[in-house]
């Protein structure tokens, strides 16, 4: 077993790697960037590190600074969490010529699974079911009407390099199959320089359910059972369960089954998610259910802690021993399933107003507790959540005998939650409670474009919530000439204040206020990752216009209707404000 290892990472899944080195006797080595400096996961590990300044790409995304720090601190081994660099493989190569073990599964299943077209293709070879799709990229709107001639309308037209939303539309008849061909290329040269596109039989309104599975160095593999993951906001989780309320025994089986014969296509060795997408089975008369393979993500998930509740299993503990070689401490006859869990995503975003990120300072934060509650956190009291990088801040997970029990242990324990200083995804999660949809469990991946009307959530105020006293003061940060200050702000200072926005850049050109009704302005404040219409363009109703990056989530900024583009406002690069105009539409 390892004696030391370095967490490339940050936040909650650093605290949570660092506690399971502690329990496993194994030192943990965190490291920081500037504005994460005495942040938890600092405090918590054995040593800190500091590895840059606050950009990710000159800190946590730096490869040479990581294993730099790690040779250095004489860690053996290098977790990589979630998000940032635990799907690189080129970062697992350059760990492991580094003479270090990269916790996690070898760079070629990392690579297979990382392209659509490729990992469709190996799914489909180890009898794994994937959608009706086209095996390589299509060439003409035509493509789409042969396709729909053989599988019916709907069609999904994707990138092949897409991913996240973004160089995805849908033909729901043929009169729409030239225009969504023609998005999803123009989309994905776009965003990603590569425009081809392939076909899908595009699921209307599927469950996405992924599995839980191990495979060792010596061949061994399990699975742990699903997670529902359907509540989701921009093809992002907000909600997972364990077990599914869908799934009957037959399914649960078969999907369990198809997932390890998907880690044993790549030779897999560590821990991994396979992801499905669930329907009422069409075959079959709309009985029973038939499920997708969507995707394999090559790392631990986020939303781990709700299997390991049910399971009893240490997720993370398990992925360790089995990068140092350890054969599988369980045989899949030893995993048994008790009770309900659920997890929500405590997101610095205000769901009030379309989920936007709220970034800036908690001035009050308390955990609930009691029986079946855990909270795996980035924070231990009141501090920073900052803007450069995922609004995820927390994660709370309840467990009770059943899926009713649960429930209720989830509406007691978010009574208990107290967070103020930002905006926060709380409020969505006590307002579902109150969802027959959700509570009955017969929800979908569109629940939060069908039921977020009826929710009835208030955007929150400047501040995360209580109006500002005018007597009160509030603690903010500001940076000026480079260096960091807090200051107290009486009132509510502004809504830059009250969510703790960072200062705008400098040297850039002043823009004119919102022209109009043609205006197409920022709906969040960000930064312009890149723009995709010029002067003089023709765009569609509903075309995206620009690509707005907040707390490291992109955003498509679309046309509200058709029309041209008389004037470009903005570059990329620059930061915007919530309304300022992007672009002016005739």
């Amino acid at each position: 077993m390892f004696g030391k290892v370095l967490i490339a990472n940050r936040g909650e899944i650093s605290v949570r790697i660092a506690r399971a080195c502690r329990e496993m006797g194994i030192e943990s080595v965190a490291v920081y960037s500037d504005v994460d400096r005495g942040a938890l996961h600092t405090l918590v590990a054995d040593e800190a590190h500091h590895i840059g300044p606050t950009p990710a790409t000159e800190s946590y995304l730096n490869v040479e600074r990581l294993i730099e720090v790690a040779k250095r601190s004489g860690a053996e081994a290098v977790h990589p969490g979630y998000g940032f660099l635990a799907e690189s493989a080129p970062f697992a190569r350059a760990v492991a010529e580094a003479g270090l073990v990269w916790i996690g599964p070898h760079p070629d299943a990392i690579v297979a699974m990382g392209s659509k077209v490729e990992s469709r293709r190996i799914m489909a070879k180890a009898g794994v079911p994937i959608t009706p799709g086209t095996g390589d990229p299509v060439d003409s709107p035509d493509a789409v009407l042969e396709f729909a001639a053989e599988h019916g309308f709907p069609v999904a037209v994707k990138a092949s390099a897409g991913g996240g939303g973004k160089g995805f539309a849908v033909a729901h008849d043929k009169t729409q199959a030239e225009a969504a061909y023609s998005r999803a290329s123009r989309e994905g040269e776009a965003y990603f320089g590569d425009g081809s596109v392939y076909l899908e039989k595009y699921l209307p309104a599927p469950r996405h359910v992924e599995i839980q599975v191990f495979r060792d160095k010596h061949g061994n593999s399990v699975h742990l059972g699903e997670r529902d993951c359907s509540v989701q906001r921009r093809h992002q989780k907000l909600v997972e369960e364990c077990p599914s309320p869908a799934l009957d025994p037959e399914t649960r089986g078969a999907m369990g089954a198809a997932a390890v014969a998907a880690a044993e296509a790549v030779g897999y060795d560590s821990a991994g998610t396979v992801e499905f997408l669930l329907q009422k089975g069409e075959a079959r008369g709309g009985a029973g259910e038939e499920f997708f393979f969507l995707e394999m993500n090559t790392r631990v998930q986020v939303e781990h802690p709700v299997t390991e509740e049910v399971t009893g299993i240490d997720i993370v503990q398990t992925g360790i021993r089995i990068a140092a070689g350890e054969p599988m401490p369980f045989s899949q006859e030893d995993v048994s399933w008790r009770g309900h869990a659920i997890e929500v995503r405590i997101n610095a975003e205000d769901a009030g107003r379309d989920f936007a990120p709220s970034p800036g300072s908690v001035t009050a934060y308390e955990e609930p507790g009691g029986p079946g509650v855990r909270v795996d956190s980035s924070l231990r009291g009141p501090g920073p959540v900052p803007d450069s990088y995922d609004p995820l801040f927390a994660k709370l997970i309840v467990r009770g005998p059943d899926r009713r029990a649960a429930l209720a242990r989830l509406r007691r324990a978010l009574a208990e939650f107290r967070v103020e200083g930002i905006a926060t995804t709380l409020p969505f999660f006590e307002a579902i409670l109150d969802d027959e949809v959700f509570v009955s469990g017969d929800y979908t991946t569109g629940f939060v474009a069908e039921r977020m009307g009826a929710l009835g959530i208030e955007a929150a105020r400047p501040g995360g919530g209580e109006a500002a006293d005018e007597e009160t003061p509030r603690e903010v940060e500001v940076e000026v000439n480079g260096r960091h200050f807090r200051v107290r702000v009486f009132g509510d200072g502004g809504e830059a204040a009250g969510r703790g926005a960072p200062p705008r850049r400098s040297g850039r050109t002043t823009r004119r206020a919102a022209g109009g009704e043609g205006a197409i302005t920022a709906p969040m404040q960000g930064t312009i990752v890149r723009v995709l219409v010029e002067k003089g363009q023709e765009v569609a109703a509903d075309e995206a216009v620009c690509l707005l990056e907040a707390m490291k989530m992109e955003s498509e900024v679309r046309a509200q209707r058709a029309g041209r583009i008389s004037e470009v406002l903005v570059e990329a690069g620059g930061s915007v404000r919530p309304g300022e105009p992007l672009v002016i539409l005739e």
